[in-house]
């Protein structure tokens, strides 16, 4: 990998994980046009690890308010939204890898993701906060991200607009969905690691260490800058342009896998 396609991959990374167009779609979609056939644990680990901590940056003060308050409501709501996502990836992502794997449909997954964008940008704001949700609201908040594991299909889009349509106010929605990501990465990068260590993916060091750094900085930095864009456009009910793209995006990739064969093969 040359230093350039880091710093692109870490950029999408950085900004997809949180913008409401799928950081996994993005990544399969420009491997394919660099011709990589798939990051190194590590560097998927690190990319991860960026996006981590933009989440911990931007939202420092309720982090540090759930260390030092552990027993509260907030932490049983995170819990409770953790909880279907665990069980969904532990069921079923090898058979979504089998069927979606190497970008296959990722068009009509990136046009799924336009319509419930669509539907979350023509709800009013409720007036729930995070504190007001109930446990079901947690567990279908939860089974939507779960449902994200499809490449193409927007974790922050789906938690966000379920959020949404379960009453919440926007910008409450915003921090769950933000919040509720970071044991959805740590779990993303146990998985990784759990495959290094089985040996289900070849370990490849030809990446280098600068790539591997630049992307991370990328993708930290983007990361923290796709969270503060995403809150004001929360707040603002703008989610309907992130769906033009993605239904741009979806056609497109939909013309190129069954008619030009040129990007998604």
């Amino acid at each position: 990998m040359e230093l350039i396609q880091g710093i692109i991959l870490g950029l999408i990374q950085g900004l997809t994980e949180f913008l409401p167009v799928s950081s996994s779609g993005h990544l399969v979609l420009f491997q394919n046009l660099f011709g990589i056939k798939e990051a190194t644990q590590t560097f998927t680990i690190l990319l991860h690890m960026a996006t981590l901590i933009a989440v911990f940056v931007y939202y420092w003060r309720d982090i540090w308010e759930l260390i030092c308050h552990p027993f509260q409501r907030t932490t049983v709501l995170l819990i409770a939204g953790t909880i279907p996502t665990v069980i969904i990836a532990l069921l079923f992502n090898d058979t979504f890898d089998a069927i979606f794997g190497r970008g296959k449909y990722i068009g009509f997954n990136f046009i799924f993701t336009g319509f419930v964008l669509l539907y979350a940008d023509s709800r009013h704001s409720g007036k729930k906060k995070i504190r007001n949700m109930s446990i079901f609201d947690a567990l279908i908040v939860g089974t939507m991200q779960g449902i994200a594991i499809l490449p193409a299909v927007s974790r922050s889009g789906m938690t966000i607009s379920t959020c949404l349509a379960r009453g919440m106010n926007r910008e409450n929605a915003a921090r769950y969905s933000f919040l509720l990501s970071i044991p959805a990465i740590l779990g993303a990068m146990v998985l990784t690691v759990k495959d290094m260590i089985t040996g289900e993916v070849v370990l490849a060091d030809t990446i280098g260490v600068v790539p591997m750094l630049a992307g991370f900085v990328a993708a930290a930095v983007s990361g923290y800058l796709a969270i503060r864009f995403m809150v004001d456009i929360i707040k603002k009910g703008k989610l309907k342009w992130f769906s033009v793209y993605v239904f741009i995006l979806g056609g497109v990739l939909i013309l190129d896998q069954f008619v030009l064969h040129t990007i998604v093969r």
